[in-house]
């Protein structure tokens, strides 16, 4: 689909504002100091620490994670290819008094647009399903990341993206072989947000991700599955009642693989 950026990129701009105001996104706790990185994130964070290291955000939505990483002593950079969230995230820098820099480019082309190189390249949750193939994305990967440099990458697990809307029966394939084109009311982050807009979404198997780094020589130190969910971000979701801290599908309690977390190193 060749207008899927054009499309995507308006989806993403009406959906910042609702965000910003949303619960999930607790902005207010946020710019009082709160860390918008999960559990899964700081578990590996504190294995593979990034204060004093050069920080690359891949498709940082407004840059709670990219200002959060930045409150962790990084010296960081998001990239969003929505406008809107780019200035919004300019803003709340300043508001909070930090010194990220966002830019507003396709992370697919940020070669085109920026040059310097990173340590650690984080990305995180809901991102990689709106790029058609993943080949481009390792591509870019490998070429902002400096030698020994670390890719720190959290996603919401493929299977996820097999069942229909309200998470009851499998209806779409593992494998990238089917174009999400979407009409969604609402948001992830509000359900009953006025907001009906199209969206273009592909799902990416394992062996999908692993061979787009793996082909750019990048080395696999670590990765990790996990049975819950952060984020209260699907319907038909329910508290974990086992001390995790977040949801399970209804009915798949444990079942499930809900995310995966992936470190890797250039050489």
């Amino acid at each position: 689909m060749d207008n899927y950026l054009e499309i995507n990129k308006h989806l993403w701009n009406a959906k910042t504002p609702i965000h910003l105001e949303s619960e999930m996104y607790d902005q207010e706790t946020f710019l009082n100091g709160r860390s918008s990185l999960t559990k899964i994130e700081l578990d590996i964070l504190k294995q593979y620490p990034v204060a004093g290291k050069k920080v690359l955000h891949l498709q940082c939505h407004f840059g709670q994670d990219t200002i959060s990483l930045q409150r962790m002593g990084a010296k960081t950079t998001g990239v969003d290819f929505s406008d809107v969230a780019i200035q919004k995230a300019k803003e709340i820098n300043t508001q909070v008094k930090q010194d990220a820099r966002f830019l507003c480019a396709n992370v697919l082309e940020l070669d085109q647009h920026h040059s310097e190189t990173y340590d650690v390249i984080y990305t995180g949750f809901g991102i990689i399903g709106w790029h058609p193939d993943l080949k481009s994305w390792g591509k870019q990967i490998s070429h902002f990341l400096k030698p020994g440099g670390h890719l720190i990458f959290i996603e919401f697990h493929p299977v996820v993206w097999m069942f229909e809307d309200d998470m009851k029966r499998i209806e779409f394939p593992y494998f990238n072989k089917h174009v999400f084109e979407e009409e969604e009311e609402g948001t992830y982050a509000d359900r009953n947000a006025d907001i009906k807009l199209k969206s273009v979404f592909w799902n990416h198997s394992l062996e999908e991700v692993f061979s787009s780094l793996l082909d750019q020589q990048l080395t696999v130190k670590q990765f990790k599955e996990y049975d819950y969910s952060p984020f209260n971000c699907l319907n038909n979701m329910v508290a974990c009642d086992d001390g995790k801290p977040g949801y399970y599908v209804k009915g798949y309690e444990g079942k499930l693989p809900m995310v995966y977390s992936l470190v890797c190193q250039k050489a």
